[in-house]
């Protein structure tokens, strides 16, 4: 049995002490050990091998007098392993109650497990701190850990128990710009988590994330509050100091993976080989050095990340592969260049120059064409359904659109729907007729039980019951796991509607076939376009914070096809995260399969005359 009375008087004493006067990275230059599960250069960790992240750690460690340390960052530069250094650290030489906060409470766990756990297991000097958790109380769980002097509690942004169970010295909030808009009702929860620092005057918070949508991102807000440093390394030739810059990335025409990085003074080439000595001789220089003096703030692309890590080939080749879809685009700006993305979401779309898209799609399914979801839309006197078809990088065919007229409380209806997702389409290709693969019903109105019931018997052919968030951003397309309808103890997922409108109206814009692009039928009347195009994303206000909030364009207008198709890309994006569907795969799959005879390519057509959605009236009802 552990002797509580020596732990906590041991514990007393080590609170006593004052904190280390050394750093974050000399600390985890001596003792950090990073593991194969999480890292791929496994091994002792070594500062000089991303020099960048040095100023950052040490701005972490006590002897430095700032209150926030704010990392705007790309992908694979090792921010994240920031936090964890400091973590360590605290564990280590200056205990105390620490959180880590996480967009969900799924992605605690997670981080738990891959890097918190083996990051303590790998470390001599944290194993012993923290105990085994194998161990009879503990005090080791997956989301807490106790040490000497202090805990270690993880958390998710989605959890407002979590956000205000305890006072916090040590706060680090991972990827901020995934976080919910609202924490289960009681407000931001970078605030909640903030407000939990106040009886510390020596606390010490850390923001981290890759930045998102001009004016909306949360690490944009709090960067520009503090001293603005960018990181500038000197060219080999000229000694010139800079910054890196997208716009100096060059490649041979048809060739990114040989890019390279021009010199904007003296134009030399520098290749990835070069980083290792531009890095090290590089500096951090505030650009703002007026802000608030509390608060330091890092920006820094992908550009920067080490040789062998992501190449300047590797980021221009991934550019022109999605330089034509807005949502892959704007991903890349995030995530590489570490900046936020300007969208056009606010600015109004014509429907008659959709309608003039329109094509006549024959009696086959396009020959690219990989997999067939829908989207229910349950009204209270009817069902809508749209039917789509998806080819490579998630651009579409609007197959079929009906309605069906009746009450959703009676089984005749239902009935209907069943002949509908039970049609079969006949390929361009010599393969089998292709069913719907998944399908998405609106669970929110006011048939929650019927729709729910009649998904839960069909849920051996994914026909999902779902419902749209309501805590705005930061919620994905698809969960990684259905939510429990408290009533009927059976299966609802919840969607994020906002992220789904943003994509799909970002690739209406696009007016290439290609990746994301909407192919529309002839038959498709103007009521539906403008369905279609009836919402627009506007501005809100809670509790200070600017909330993006997707709102008809006019009361009263009808919004059924655009749910419908948010339904629909939800099944598709479903499929992918939950049950590891690759489009893209399948789409080269079928290619290799031959066309059937006599095949007649999609034609863009502009009828005369509008076709109407094929409207139904469900047998018995009205």
């Amino acid at each position: 049995m552990r002797n509580y009375d020596d732990i906590y008087f041991q514990s007393f004493c080590d609170g006593l002490k004052p904190d280390p006067n050394f750093t974050v990275s000399s600390w985890a230059d001596n003792h950090r050990i990073l593991s194969s599960i999480s890292s791929a250069e496994p091994g002792p960790w070594r500062t000089d091998r991303t020099p960048y992240l040095k100023e950052i750690m040490d701005c972490l460690s006590p002897s430095n007098s700032c209150e926030k340390v704010v990392f705007m960052k790309g992908a694979q530069i090792g921010g994240t392993e920031c936090g964890n250094n400091w973590m360590g650290f605290v564990i280590h030489h200056a205990p105390g109650p620490m959180l880590i906060v996480n967009p969900t409470v799924e992605t605690a766990k997670r981080t738990s497990k891959m890097r918190i756990d083996p990051a303590i297991e790998n470390c001599p000097a944290l194993k012993e701190k923290v105990s085994d958790p194998r161990s009879r109380d503990s005090g080791n769980t997956i989301l807490m850990k106790e040490f000497p002097g202090g805990v270690l509690v993880m958390t998710g942004a989605n959890s407002a128990v979590g956000l205000r169970s305890m006072p916090i010295r040590y706060l680090f909030l991972d990827e901020v710009d995934g976080y919910p808009d609202d924490a289960a009702g009681e407000g931001d929860p970078v605030n909640l988590a903030i407000q939990r620092t106040a009886t510390f005057s020596n606390r010490k918070i850390f923001m981290i994330s890759t930045p998102t949508i001009k004016n909306f991102s949360r690490i944009e807000t709090a960067f520009l509050e503090g001293d603005q440093r960018y990181y500038f390394v000197p060219c080999p030739d000229c000694g010139e100091f800079q910054t890196l810059k997208w716009a100096q990335i060059k490649w041979p025409k048809g060739n990114p993976e040989a890019a390279y990085y021009a010199c904007e003074k003296c134009g030399s080439v520098w290749e990835d080989y070069q980083k290792a000595e531009i890095l090290r001789k590089g500096k951090w220089i505030a650009t703002s050095p007026n802000s608030n003096s509390k608060t330091i703030s890092f920006h820094l692309s992908s550009l920067y990340s080490p040789h062998g890590w992501t190449s300047f080939g590797d980021i221009a080749q991934e550019f022109c592969e999605v330089h034509k879809d807005p949502p892959r685009l704007q991903v890349w700006t995030n995530t590489k260049l570490a900046e936020t993305w300007e969208d056009m979401a606010g600015e109004v779309i014509d429907p008659t120059g959709l309608m003039k898209r329109r094509e006549n799609f024959g009696t086959r399914l396009f020959k690219d064409i990989a997999i067939i979801t829908a989207g229910v839309d349950v009204q209270d006197n009817r069902l809508e359904i749209e039917i789509v078809g998806w080819g490579k990088d998630e651009e579409s065919w609007s197959l079929d659109y009906q309605v069906i007229y009746g009450d959703p409380s009676t089984p005749h209806l239902w009935s209907d729907l069943d002949k509908i997702l039970e049609t079969t389409f006949e390929h361009q290709r010599e393969l089998p007729n292709f069913p719907i693969t998944a399908v998405c019903i609106d669970s929110g109105g006011h048939y929650t039980d019927h729709v729910i019931n009649y998904c839960d018997a069909r849920k051996h052919k994914k026909v999902f019951a779902i419902k749209g968030s309501s805590s705005g951003a930061g919620v994905p397309i698809w969960p990684p796991r259905a939510s429990q309808n408290k009533r009927l103890k059976k299966p609802v997922y919840v969607i994020g509607v906002n992220d789904a409108k943003e994509t799909l109206m970002q690739r209406l814009r696009i007016s290439e076939e290609g990746a994301g692009y909407w192919h529309f039928p002839i038959e498709r009347d103007a009521e539906w376009f403008a369905q279609l195009t009836s919402e627009i994303v506007r501005t809100k206000y809670v509790k200070g914070r600017p909330i993006r909030e997707w709102t008809p364009r006019r009361e009263g207008a009808k919004t059924e096809a655009l749910d419908c198709r948010v339904y629909a890309f939800a099944a598709l994006r479903g499929l992918v995260r939950n049950w590891k569907f690759d489009l893209n795969k399948a789409v080269e799959r079928i290619k290799e399969v031959h066309l059937r005879p006599e095949n007649k390519q999609f034609q863009n057509i502009a009828p005369s005359a509008s076709q109407k959605v094929r409207r139904v009236r469900s047998k018995g009802i009205y």
